[in-house]
C-alpha cells in the first residue's frame, strides 16, 4: 500500500521531470508517474519473492547434502526449522502474490548469486543461529524470523540494490518503503490464513489516488500563483542559487495549504520538511522550514486557508 509519503515523493520526482523536460503535456507526465508508483508496487511482490527463493535455496542444500556418497550425521538429519518456516509457506501458497508473479512474470532465476549470498549471510547471523536453536516453533516465531529477514538482511544488502538498479531505474530509492509495507503485510497473516488473503492494494483507498493525479496536476496549473508565494517569502534570497529541488518541495507544501482542504497545515508542513531531510543539504532544510512557515502565517492572515472536515477546527 503506497503511503502518502511516497506519493508525495512520487509526485516531486516526476515533477522535477516535467520541468526539465521539453514536453509539456502534463498527460505524458502523469502516466509516468502512475508508471513508477506500480514499479514500486512490482518491488513489493518481487522481495516477498525473495524469501520464498532464500528458502528455497536452502532446502537444495540440504538434498545435496543428502545425496553425498559419504554424509555426515548432520547431513543425513539436517535442522529443518527455516526449511518448515509456516509464515513463508503461508507466502509461498498465497494466490494473490503467486498471480501478481506470473502476470509480471517475475523471478528472480536469474541471479542465483545473489540467493546464495544472502542464503550465506543469513545462515551466519545470530539472529538466525538463535532462531535455528531456540526450541520455539511457533508461528509467531516464524513470523518474526521473516521480518527480520527482510530489515536486518535485505535491506542492508548492497548486492540486491545493484541488482535492483540493472533492471529498473524506479527500484533503489523504493526498498526501504517496500520493506516496511512488507513487515505491515507479515502482521497480517495468522497460522490459519487463507490461501486468497489479499495483499496489501497498491493505494489504500480511491481517495489516494485521486490525492496523487490531483497534487501532481495542481501544482502544474498553479505554478504562476504559487512560484509568486515564493517569491514574496524569499526576498532576501537570490532564487537563482536555490536549489531547482527545494523550490518544488515548496511549491507542493504551498499547493497543498491552498488546494487541498482535508489536509492539515500541520501534516503538510511535516511531511515536506521530513522528504526535504532526503532530497535538500541541512541549509536547505532551515530555508525551506522558514519560508513555508512564512507563507502559511500570511495565507492565513489573508483568509486563503480554507480547511474543512473533521478535526479541522481553527486551520483557517
Amino acid at each position: 500500500m503506497i503511503s502518502r509519503r511516497i506519493i508525495r515523493i512520487k509526485v516531486l520526482q516526476i515533477l522535477y521531470a516535467y520541468y526539465s523536460s521539453p514536453d509539456e503535456l502534463i498527460n505524458n507526465h502523469e502516466k509516468e508517474l502512475f508508471f513508477c508508483i506500480r514499479k514500486s508496487y512490482d518491488l513489493y511482490h518481487y522481495l516477498l519473492l525473495l524469501v520464498i527463493d532464500i528458502a528455497d535455496y536452502a532446502e537444495r542444500r540440504i538434498d545435496i547434502n543428502r545425496a553425498k556418497h559419504r554424509p555426515t550425521e548432520e547431513d543425513l538429519n539436517p535442522n529443518t526449522k527455516f526449511i518448515d518456516n509456516k509464515m513463508i509457506g503461508i507466502l509461498r501458497k498465497n494466490k494473490s502474490l503467486n498471480l501478481y508473479l506470473e502476470q509480471k512474470k517475475m523471478s528472480w532465476v536469474n541471479n542465483p548469486e545473489l540467493i546464495k549470498e544472502l542464503y550465506n549471510r543469513l545462515s551466519e547471523s545470530d539472529f538466525y543461529k538463535e532462531y535455528m536453536n531456540d526450541g520455539d516453533f511457533s508461528f509467531d516465531n516464524d513470523r518474526r524470523l521473516v521480518d527480520r529477514i527482510f530489515n536486518k538482511l535485505i535491506l542492508l544488502c548492497e548486492e540486491l540494490y545493484q541488482v535492483l538498479e540493472e533492471q529498473s531505474i524506479y527500484w533503489n530509492d523504493d526498498v526501504e518503503f517496500n520493506i516496511s509495507m512488507i513487515s505491515k503485510t507479515l502482521k497480517r497473516f495468522t497460522e490459519y490464513s487463507r490461501e486468497d488473503l489479499p495483499l496489501l492494494p497498491m493505494f489504500k483507498d480511491e481517495d489516494d489516488r485521486q490525492f496523487t493525479k490531483d497534487l501532481f496536476r495542481k501544482a502544474i496549473l498553479n505554478h504562476k500563483e504559487l512560484r509568486s508565494l515564493i517569491d514574496l517569502h524569499s526576498q532576501n534570497w537570490d532564487l537563482d542559487r536555490i536549489a531547482f529541488v527545494d523550490i518544488l518541495i515548496m511549491q507542493l507544501a504551498l499547493a497543498e495549504f491552498l488546494y487541498f482542504p482535508n489536509i492539515p497545515t500541520k501534516v503538510t508542513l511535516n511531511e515536506y520538511i521530513e522528504l526535504s531531510k532526503y532530497y535538500s543539504t541541512e541549509k536547505s532544510r532551515n530555508f525551506i522550514n522558514g519560508i513555508l512557515d512564512k507563507a502559511l502565517k500570511q495565507l492565513k492572515e489573508d483568509g486563503k486557508i480554507k480547511k474543512t472536515g473533521r478535526g479541522l477546527i481553527g486551520e483557517s
